[in-house]
């Protein structure tokens, strides 16, 4: 199947993000959002974020404009329905995610692809429930979308092949790369990434080092491009310690287990940078 039409779930961060890069491939995009209030919150900022890459030289101008022409908003499931794909980026629980496929399903053509972009849930769980596994699969992008290159594209067991090499070829037509991976909480990235970072919070916990010498170690030891404290306080320890809870039912693994000082962190409201305070303190940092 060509994909000519594609249908965005959510207009979050994520959501926002998957959106444009679609738009600005040249696919004809639709948002859907629950609220008149939230739609026009994502669509602001999808129009900021090309606004900003004109201003840095990295989008004509030109191509904003018909970026922005091929995109739309609803904030009903049957705006959707001539979507030749479906991609889901809305919050991560599964049975609101399930629910919505459902209804999902009901309305949108019988030969469309569903896609969900969670990072921890598996895609088995929400296939089984979609009405149509044969066609679903995992598309998970990474933030920032427009920035970063990498999509994760999961397969589950009843995934047809040719759903999957459409998916990667849709991939590179958004100027991205794909990666093949099993349908496993964490898929590639969050399963190493995550033991990583919470290995960080361990070494922090048991006096290891100090939280900037720790960061320092790491980038300049391993070439990291941040330490592992600052980048948990980027992704949000709250969302971290979510994704480690469901890959540490998932494995039953010590090294997906969170460690007890995030969980205080998190309990007391230092989420990182969102909350202001994480390992470093954001009010008293530029």
């Amino acid at each position: 199947m060509k994909i000519r039409r594609v249908g965005v779930l959510g207009c979050g961060l994520m959501g926002a993000g998957i959106a444009e890069v679609c738009a600005k491939a040249g696919f004809t995009t639709v948002v859907r959002e629950v609220s008149d209030e939230l739609l026009e919150k994502g669509m602001g900022r999808i129009e900021r974020s090309m606004n900003k890459a004109v201003e840095k030289g990295k989008l004509d101008p030109a191509a904003r404009e018909e970026a922005l022409g091929n995109l739309s908003g609803t904030v009903d499931l049957p705006g959707l329905a001539d979507c030749d794909l479906v991609i889901e980026a809305i919050v991560e629980n599964a049975d609101l995610k399930v629910e919505t496929f459902q209804a999902l399903s009901a309305v949108v053509k019988k030969e469309a692809w569903f896609a969900s972009n969670t990072s921890s849930l598996t895609i088995t769980q929400l296939a089984a429930g979609s009405g149509r596994p044969d066609r679903f699969a995992g598309l998970h992008f990474f933030n920032p979308v427009p920035v970063m290159k990498l999509v994760e594209v999961v397969r589950t067991l009843m995934t047809d092949d040719s759903v999957i090499e459409g998916l990667h070829g849709f991939v590179r037509d958004l100027g991205k790369e794909p990666v093949a991976a099993s349908d496993n909480s964490g898929f590639i990235v969050n399963r190493l990434l995550v033991p990583y970072l919470l290995d960080a919070v361990r070494a922090l916990e048991e006096g290891v080092g100090s939280v900037e010498d720790i960061d320092k170690a790491m980038q300049l030891g391993c070439g990291y491009p941040m330490g592992p404290l600052t980048l948990l306080d980027f992704v949000g320890l709250d969302t971290t310690y979510y994704i480690a809870n469901i890959m540490f039912d998932e494995y039953r693994e010590r090294r997906f287990a969170p460690p007890p000082l995030l969980k205080r962190m998190v309990l007391a409201g230092h989420f990182g940078r969102k909350s202001g305070k994480g390992f470093y303190d954001y009010a008293r940092k530029k």
